[in-house]
Parts: C-alpha cells; sequence; structure tokens
C-alpha cells in the first residue's frame, strides 16, 4: 500500500508540473497589457480581433525604426478608430478577392500623442528632426485615423515598393513616380506595385498622401478636428 502511495503521489507531480506552465502561458497569452487597455478606453478597436487575416509588423514596438527606440511600451495588436478599421477590413477583402495569397502588413496605426511627443523628443538633434511633426500639431495618427502598410505574399515577404517604410527622400513620394522611373531611382514593376497598394487602399476609401507611398488616412485631418477625439 506505501508503495502504490508514493507512486500515485509521484504521478501526482509529473502531472502538476507539466499542467500549471500551459496555465500560466494561457493567461499570458490571453492578457491585454496596460497600453492596449487604454487604448481600448478610447473606444478603439482591436483590428486582429475582427479580421485576423491582416498581418502587421508594428515597428515602433520595436527597435526596428528609425528612432531605434521602442516607442510602443507592449502593443500587440492593431488599433484604429472603427471609422478607420472598417475601411482597412474592406481594403483587405479586397485583396483577398483579387489575390488570396496576398495580405496587407501594418507597419503603425494609431499613434497616442503622448508617443508623439516621445518621438519628437527622441529625434531631436538629430537628421530625422525634420521629419517628425511637431505634437502641437496633431495628425491623423493621433486620432486612429491614418495607417502606414504594405502588401506581403502569403509567407509575410513585402512586395517591393521601391524603399522601405519610413525613407526620409524623395523616392518615398508618390507624385513623381514615372520621373522616378526615367532617372533609374525606381522600376516599372516597384511603382506598378505601389500603384496596387494605392488601388486596394482608395477603393475602401483611404486618402493617399505625396510623400509616403506606405500612409493611407482614412479621412481628412479638418474632419478628424471637426468630429473626432485625438488620442492624448
Amino acid at each position: 500500500m506505501k508503495t502504490m502511495t508514493k507512486n500515485n503521489l509521484l504521478i501526482y507531480i509529473i502531472l502538476f508540473l507539466c499542467f500549471v506552465p500551459s496555465i500560466v502561458v494561457a493567461q499570458s497569452i490571453g492578457k491585454t497589457s496596460k497600453l492596449e487597455q487604454y487604448l481600448q478606453s478610447k473606444n478603439l478597436v482591436n483590428v486582429n480581433e475582427l479580421d485576423s487575416s491582416i498581418r502587421f509588423d508594428l515597428k515602433y514596438a520595436t527597435t526596428d525604426n528609425f528612432t531605434k527606440t521602442i516607442l510602443y511600451d507592449s502593443l500587440l495588436n492593431i488599433y484604429l478608430h472603427p471609422v478607420a478599421a472598417k475601411k482597412l477590413i474592406k481594403a483587405q477583402k479586397r485583396l483577398k478577392t483579387i489575390n488570396p495569397k496576398l495580405s496587407l502588413l501594418v507597419y503603425d496605426a494609431v499613434r497616442p500623442l503622448s508617443v508623439q511627443k516621445k518621438m519628437y523628443q527622441v529625434v531631436q538633434n538629430t537628421k530625422f528632426a525634420a521629419y517628425v511633426a511637431n505634437p502641437s500639431r496633431t495628425g491623423l495618427h493621433n486620432y486612429g485615423m491614418a495607417v502606414d502598410l504594405t502588401i506581403c505574399d502569403k509567407n509575410g515577404k513585402p512586395l517591393d515598393m521601391g524603399t522601405p517604410f519610413d525613407y526620409f527622400g524623395s523616392a518615398a513620394g508618390i507624385n513623381k513616380e514615372a520621373e522616378l522611373i526615367e532617372r533609374g531611382v525606381l522600376t516599372p514593376q516597384q511603382v506598378k506595385n505601389r500603384q496596387f497598394l494605392r488601388e486596394i487602399m482608395t477603393y475602401a476609401g483611404f486618402l493617399t498622401i505625396r510623400g509616403e507611398w506606405w500612409h493611407f488616412n482614412a479621412v481628412s485631418l479638418t474632419e478628424a478636428r471637426k468630429n473626432y477625439e485625438v488620442i492624448p
């Protein structure tokens, strides 16, 4: 009897050690970070819960960005204003209809004003200072109404757009692409990929900007300032 009791106890211990870590992992996966709780309190929506097929690589949640600094603390999902989120999902569906093997790949979405201030401070006295807007002039990222993104293949590899995300130079602009092809700065295929991205996004109701092929606005800045609230 004593032998059986010891054996049973040993089995219980092994099962416990195997089961408890699983509980901890499950809890950590389901846990919402403080930053995401804050965004939810501002009525922003988690796009990934609405359409999990949309891929993302949130650059400012890592050091893989031009500031080399983590600007988003524990941001694990794409958050946008519901108006922008609805349009992004429409764009993804349009893309999947045309080519199921492709997907939108989001680099940045909502950017709280507090993060804009941090970014502005980080780039002071650097070559990037002129490219980061003063937080006193709110932009559409601060409303959750802008998204930076590209298109990627089924393996998550971005299509060639001629420049990386957050490239600071004329080659990132969309208003002189024909000239850039003539000069050999961009190839016809790179411009074709950009045009395809623009077609997908404008179909869903997004607006383009001249200086950045990756940036799209869900509404105009005038409309945002009139009808919506900045995310502090």
